[in-house]
């Protein structure tokens, strides 16, 4: 599969990038500073700041994964670039667009997300509240999208293959902890690249 991915230097999208060169994808990675990326891999440099040059970019891909993160210090930055996305996979014709989204959206019980539950920590809200702006971009949008919503606690550790998949909810394990390693978050991730169950919609995971 023709796969560009957008964030591919980052945390998570650096995993996205190994478990998709390691199932034999082609894959563009886009970078602002190529020699960041590792090598042997396909590269582009660029960025999301403007819609025609991510237009040019994902010309003829089947997929675009982005694994953007803004910065903290203005995590809003999230929403201008969700924008240009869907404006740059409308104008370039049939491709996916899968998000690495937030978790701040996820429901902890019915109707109540993480965000409105009062439980987040409070240095988390600002980029929960981007992340879900940027979802309601998603779902009122043309576009074949997929947001991928992580667990609670998101960082680098194992590749166990083993997780559980949820859709609108934020999955816990029986102590009520939520957690997924960003290498696992990757298989799961390419697994839905390769076999699509949540197009036009959003999913979860934790273990």
């Amino acid at each position: 599969m023709n796969v560009v991915l957008y964030g591919a230097t980052g945390r998570a999208g650096s995993r996205i990038l190994k478990e998709l060169t390691a199932r034999g994808h082609k894959v563009t990675a886009v970078a602002r500073d190529t020699a960041k990326l590792p090598a042997g891999v396909n590269s582009k440099q660029g960025d999301l700041s403007d819609v025609d040059k991510i237009a040019v970019v994902i010309a003829g891909a089947d997929v675009v994964v982005s694994a953007y993160g803004p910065p903290q210090d203005d995590t809003d930055q999230l929403i201008g670039v969700t924008e240009r996305e869907i404006a740059a996979v409308k104008k370039a014709g049939k491709i996916r667009l899968i998000v690495v989204g937030g978790a701040g959206s996820l429901e902890v019980a019915p109707g109540v997300s993480l965000l409105a539950s009062g439980h987040l920590p409070a240095a988390w809200v600002p980029i929960a509240t981007s992340h879900d702006k940027a979802l309601k971009l998603l779902e009122a949008s043309e576009i074949n999208w997929t947001y991928f919503s992580p667990a609670g606690f998101f960082e680098p550790g194992e590749r166990t293959g083993k997780f559980r998949l949820g859709t609108s909810n934020l999955v816990a394990d029986e102590k009520g902890e939520s957690r997924i390693s960003m290498e696992d978050y990757a298989i799961a991730l390419v697994d839905e690249l390769e076999k699509p169950a949540h197009e036009r919609g959003r999913f979860s995971i934790g273990y």
